[in-house]
């Protein structure tokens, strides 16, 4: 479903009133994580963990780059207990670690553009960073952990630069007592068992961004998902719950043919499926891997409809990533809408038929929520998802068929492994249209009325 971009690309793209957050500004929700004066592009994360206590012991080797002159520098990391710190090698100077902050003054001045490396020793007892939404990153199961990070937990589990446009390539290495099997971000490299403990070797090569990187923890057993060529899917899935695996995530192979036909290709190399011996409130995405609860098992629309929403984040979110957490919508809008493209194409309702049925929703719930800047409080309103999903609907009708699916693919592959925001697709957006979408987009990202269908 490729065509040719409209008359209309010639024309000056329409303007935003919500631009990124600079290359040198902090994120305006969270203006405390992350440091914005250099970029990571590796972390090399070798950890030892017990379950029983809920120990880690790690290593954390960050590579980076200066954005400018640096004295000192910050690394985010919660309450663990830090051993030594190291700079290109050489013991800092000095540092200090408090109100998860790690803060790092090299023994010399690093020259703006100047590569370097740090690499952090710690220790102790991980548990989820506190915020309005309950905790977030590693959690510890009955037996094993699992780590949701969205959008601020990774610091619960490893330093890092926790700023969703600052992605880097991961190889995470852990070593846990040999019953429990390792699900991490990436591909397997090694599995290496020595007397009564395993370790784990992913490597994930395409950029990622810190909250997006995950490791499961559990007994586990391997499931194949994918019943042809194509993109390795597997699942691991709780011993008894392999039959109800099996049933429920039987269309996810036909999902991931139907949303490369319209996104384009997989942007990444495998995809995993981690259904934890838990219940969880909502399944989590993280890059190439999905985590869902035993509650997300028993057939029905409601959980196929989880499948394909997390699914789709490999493509939006994931490899598309959000400059800053105002332009969330990129990610659930577009992750909204491929559960009703998922329904067309399955023989369900249309999206029309689902854009309809969301409006009427909306329509009966307050009208204070702007889609383009929702504000930290209600950036996972599930009204911003269902909004999200009308706004690509209205513009599907704004574009037709053929244009707004090209469109699409467009944006997903320009933008493969990059970072954007709302301005950005309503630049590329207007590309593919021949009458302007200034109006429309006014209306549905900047406003907070619900316009009409």
């Amino acid at each position: 479903m490729t065509t040719s971009p409209g008359p209309q690309e010639a024309l000056a793209p329409v303007k935003s009133k919500h631009a990124p957050a600079a290359a040198g500004a902090p994120d305006p929700y969270f203006p405390n994580s992350g440091d914005h004066r250099f970029r990571a592009h590796r972390y090399e994360l070798t950890l030892d963990y017990q379950p029983g206590p809920n120990r880690l012991a790690g290593k954390a080797r960050v590579s980076a780059v200066a954005n400018t002159a640096l004295e000192e520098f910050a690394l985010d990391l919660a309450e663990f207990r830090i051993g030594r710190v190291l700079v290109d090698g050489k013991s800092a100077a000095r540092y200090t670690h408090r109100g998860g902050k790690l803060r790092i003054r090299p023994a010399k001045v690093l020259a703006a553009g100047a590569a370097f490396t740090v690499e952090v020793h710690y220790a102790g007892n991980p548990r989820p960073v506190r915020s309005p939404w309950g905790g977030l990153g590693w959690e510890e199961l009955t037996e094993g952990a699992l780590v949701a990070s969205q959008p601020i937990g990774a610091p619960s589990w490893f330093p890092c630069n926790d700023r969703s446009a600052d992605k880097a390539t991961y190889q995470i290495a852990v070593t846990t007592p040999s019953p429990f099997t390792v699900v991490a971000s990436g591909r397997l490299l090694t599995r290496t068992t020595k007397a009564s403990s395993t370790t784990w070797v992913y490597e994930q090569s395409a950029p990622t961004s810190p909250y997006l990187v995950t490791v499961s923890i559990g007994h586990y057993r391997p499931v194949p998902v994918a019943a042809r060529p194509g993109v390795p899917q597997t699942g691991y899935v709780p011993d008894r719950l392999v039959p109800a695996f099996t049933r429920d995530f039987a269309r996810q192979p036909e999902m991931m043919a139907h949303f490369t036909e319209v996104f384009g290709p997989y942007p990444f190399g495998e995809y995993a499926v981690v259904v934890a011996d838990e219940e969880l409130d909502v399944p989590v995405e993280a890059q190439g891997v999905a985590t869902f609860g035993t509650n997300h098992l028993g057939g029905g629309w409601e959980r196929e409809r989880l499948i394909a929403h997390e699914l789709a984040h490999q493509w939006f979110g994931n490899s598309v990533t959000i400059a800053d957490w105002r332009h969330i919508w990129l990610n659930e809008g577009f992750a909204k809408y491929a559960e009703w493209l998922w329904s067309e194409q399955a023989g369900g309702p249309v999206a029309a038929a689902h854009a309809a049925a969301a409006h009427r929703l909306l329509a009966g719930l307050p009208q204070d929520l702007v889609l383009g800047d929702p504000g930290r409080k209600l950036m996972f309103d599930d009204r911003l998802y269902q909004r999200g999903g009308l706004a690509v609907h209205a513009l599907r009708q704004a574009l037709g068929e053929e244009p707004f699916f090209a469109m699409l693919r467009d944006w997903a592959s320009l933008n493969r492994h990059g970072v954007v925001a709302t301005a950005d697709l309503v630049a590329h957006a207007s590309r593919y249209a021949t009458t302007p979408l200034g109006p429309l987009f006014e209306a549905w990202l900047q406003q907070p009325e619900l316009p009409r269908l």
